[in-house]
C-alpha cells in the first residue's frame, strides 16, 4: 500500500527554513540547506510505504509519530499524523537541535 503525503501550511513554512538555522551556525554552511532539503525529502520518501514504523509522538495518540531524518552530525525531525489507510500529514519540520516545533 502506498500512503499520499500532504503538508499543512505549517509544515511548508518549515520546510522553507533549514538554510535559516543553517546559516547561523558559526561559520555558516550556504550549501548545507540544499542538501538538508533533499535529505529531508529522501527521508519524506519513507512515509509512503512504512509510516508505522517512525517512532510514536506521544503513547495516547498511535497515528501522530515522528520520523528522525539524519543529517551531517544531527538531523531533523518530521511529526506527521497517520490520518487513515491512505494518507500521511506532515504537521511539522525542525532540526533536532531547534528548542521545538513551530
Amino acid at each position: 500500500m502506498t500512503f499520499r503525503i500532504r503538508f499543512t501550511e505549517e509544515a511548508q513554512a518549515d520546510l522553507a527554513r533549514p538554510d535559516d538555522f543553517l546559516l547561523d551556525r558559526d561559520p555558516p554552511d550556504l550549501t548545507a540547506g540544499e542538501h538538508a532539503l533533499a535529505a529531508i525529502a529522501h527521508g519524506i520518501d519513507l512515509l509512503e510505504h512504512s509510516p508505522w514504523s517512525c517512532r510514536k509522538a506521544h503513547p495516547g495518540e498511535p497515528r501522530l509519530r515522528e520520523l528522525l531524518i539524519g543529517f551531517g552530525h544531527s538531523g531533523y525531525v518530521a511529526l506527521f499524523e497517520i490520518e487513515d489507510e491512505c494518507t500521511v500529514t506532515i504537521l511539522a519540520l525542525r532540526h533536532q537541535r531547534e528548542d521545538d516545533y513551530h
